[in-house]
């Protein structure tokens, strides 16, 4: 069997016929989860240094850096996923994690409105 005339295998990142805009587009979105999650871990260590309930302090800060962290391993497990789709030439699957990302930051922010509401009655 004569392997002339067929192509070579390669890894998926030596790919050379992908659109490098792609790649560095999805490099974006990754550092945007990572900014993300930076902003909400930063806002969990505050509440933790400053607030003044220790109970909802504790909770609340808690919440942030669970919420944080998830953002940070959403956006690369999104960043792998769609890095590997562009290098076969394929659109990547649609995922939930913006959108579950986008309703647990408003059910956390309603949470401490309520927080505040019962505080300051």
């Amino acid at each position: 069997m004569s392997t002339e005339g067929a192509p070579t295998p390669r890894s998926h990142h030596e790919r050379l016929d992908v659109d490098t805009r792609f790649l560095l587009a999805n490099e974006r979105t990754l550092l945007a989860w990572v900014r993300t999650g930076l902003s909400l871990i930063a806002v969990g260590l505050a509440i933790l240094q400053f607030g003044t309930d220790l109970t909802v302090r504790t909770e609340a800060g808690a919440v942030f850096l669970v919420l944080g962290s998830a953002a940070s391993f959403a956006g690369w497990r999104r960043y792998a996923a769609a890095d590997s789709a562009i290098r076969e030439g394929r659109m990547p699957e649609h995922g939930r994690a913006p959108q579950a990302l986008a309703l647990g930051i408003a059910a956390l922010g309603l949470a401490m409105l309520v927080v505040l509401l019962i505080t300051q009655s």
